[in-house]
């Protein structure tokens, strides 16, 4: 099966490099579908601060939900085809129980409850 940017999805060998996680083929994917210059033009496209897509390509910073949804808007291409290019193989994406626990309070920073007069 071929995905909309002509990648083979059943493609399943170890030494290939899609298998990896590599935002930079998803990044050069989108500069060159919508016929841009650049990470400045790509950012501008996207509407974010240029250094979100600096940060992406030198893998400071995940590609978050918020910024696949809106590369998805701006390239018609399907989310499951981005979160390929990147390299992301799982078939379903699961959030992890860490992301709604409360956070524990912080010992001394008064988090008894009480009001301070």
């Amino acid at each position: 099966m071929t995905n909309q940017v002509g990648i083979d999805m059943n493609k399943d060998s170890e030494g290939d490099d899609l298998l990896q996680y590599n935002p930079n083929r998803l990044l050069d994917t989108l500069i060159e579908n919508l016929r841009l210059k650049n990470d400045a033009a790509l950012s501008r496209a996207l509407e974010v601060a240029p250094p979100v897509i600096s940060k992406i390509r030198h893998h400071r910073l995940p590609v978050g939900a918020s910024l696949l949804i809106r590369m998805h808007e701006v390239s018609d291409l399907s989310i499951r085809d981005l979160r390929y290019l990147m390299g992301d193989r799982r078939n379903k994406f699961r959030i992890s129980d860490k992301q709604f626990k409360p956070k524990e309070p912080v010992a001394g920073n008064g988090g008894s409850g009480e009001q301070k007069q």
